[in-house]
């Protein structure tokens, strides 16, 4: 099946999947079964990225059942960038593959920050299109991109951690090179259920974010986005973003939002009156009902997010975690995903001025998680 001539991303997209669904198609790919465990790539890497998508749901269970590291991005990007999964121990074939499942990727699940120092061996994208030249079609949210982008930036992949797609044949297409962009990721191999096609793309793969492609407003709901353009500044590298006349996320009329009060959080009798809350302040919430400030700061400590100053809220369950800086403060929400203490997983989120007529009808200076 060839596209037609001058056409666009999404023509091609609607094509594919007018295609498969009229021939119900939809449970394909399912090439992994006899593919991936016989792949040279494959076999030799330890770590590796899948997709969370439902078509990559195999993958992920070869992955596991092959005993290697396997590495989900967080759905589109909002709690950080990977989650490894880890099975219980001793998990058998059938709980490994629930494992696979999304389920599965929030039970058994383990954040992993930007610090982790993580190597990919391997990443495996979906795609809607593929050529054989490599060329890659997603489904236009740009996520894969992105995700990529991330791990360059992190230093977690290089322009050798091959890249593979698992597509049905009837995917792979001819793509018209005017269609691509610098942020497009391509790939190395694709696997069907009837072959392996070895691409041999020379075309380069992202060299990190491009920030001038991102959006306030995907800062304002990707923490660890905006945590990685705090490093790429300090480093000293423009990082302007594609709308930046508008006021950034972290900034004070980003964080000062206002929100309906069934949404905010019931915080008040937990304020600071008078105190001013910076974008460098970090507000950690649902702490157990016996903890003490002594343990939390050990806790924050061993996760290298040890604050400047802390602000105990123990009848509240919560603490007012200061930093120097913003930068700082991106930096511990980004140590901190997953973070537990006790029995309890904490919430954690960067804090904010509420206004003096805030919309709960609260006092002036209660500090809010941002939303």
């Amino acid at each position: 099946m060839e596209p037609r001539a001058g056409v666009s991303k999404q023509d091609i997209r609607e094509q594919i999947w007018g295609y498969m669904e009229s021939r119900n198609l939809a449970d394909f790919p399912r090439p992994v079964h006899h593919r991936i465990p016989n792949f040279k790539a494959f076999k030799m890497a330890r770590t590796i990225k899948v997709n969370p998508d439902a078509p990559q749901k195999n993958a992920r269970f070869f992955v596991l059942d092959s005993k290697k590291t396997l590495l989900v991005p967080t759905p589109r990007l909002r709690t950080g960038l990977f989650n490894k999964i880890t099975p219980p121990p001793g998990a058998t074939k059938d709980v490994l593959r629930k494992c696979a499942t999304s389920q599965g990727v929030r039970n058994y699940s383990t954040p992993v920050g930007l610090d982790s120092r993580v190597l990919v061996d391997l990443v495996v994208v979906g795609s809607v299109a593929v050529s054989e030249k490599g060329w890659r079609i997603g489904k236009g949210e740009g996520y894969a991109d992105l995700e990529y982008a991330m791990m360059v930036s992190m230093g977690a992949v290089s322009q050798g951690t091959p890249v593979v797609t698992i597509v049905h044949d009837c995917q792979v297409v001819d793509i018209p090179e005017t269609l691509l962009e610098d942020h497009d990721l391509t790939v190395d191999y694709i696997l069907t259920p009837t072959r392996v096609v070895t691409t041999g793309c020379a075309r380069p793969k992202p060299a990190g974010i491009v920030w001038s492609k991102i959006s306030c407003e995907m800062m304002g709901k990707m923490p660890v986005l905006r945590s990685l353009r705090c490093r790429e500044e300090q480093a000293g590298k423009d990082v302007t973003l594609r709308d930046k006349h508008r006021s950034l996320p972290g900034a004070r009329a980003a964080l000062s939002t206002v929100r309906s009060p069934r949404e905010l959080p019931s915080l008040e009798s937990g304020s600071v009156p008078g105190e001013d809350v910076p974008s460098s302040t970090v507000y950690v919430g649902n702490l157990p009902r016996d903890a003490r400030v002594s343990e939390l700061k050990r806790a924050l400590s061993a996760r290298g997010a040890a604050p400047s100053r802390l602000t105990w809220q123990g009848p509240q369950r919560g603490a007012f975690l200061h930093y120097r800086d913003p930068a700082e403060a991106w930096q511990a929400i980004s140590r901190l995903q997953g973070f537990c203490l006790g029995a309890n997983t904490a919430r954690v989120a960067l804090a904010r001025q509420q206004g003096a007529s805030g919309p709960a009808g609260g006092r002036a200076g209660e500090p809010h998680p941002d939303p």
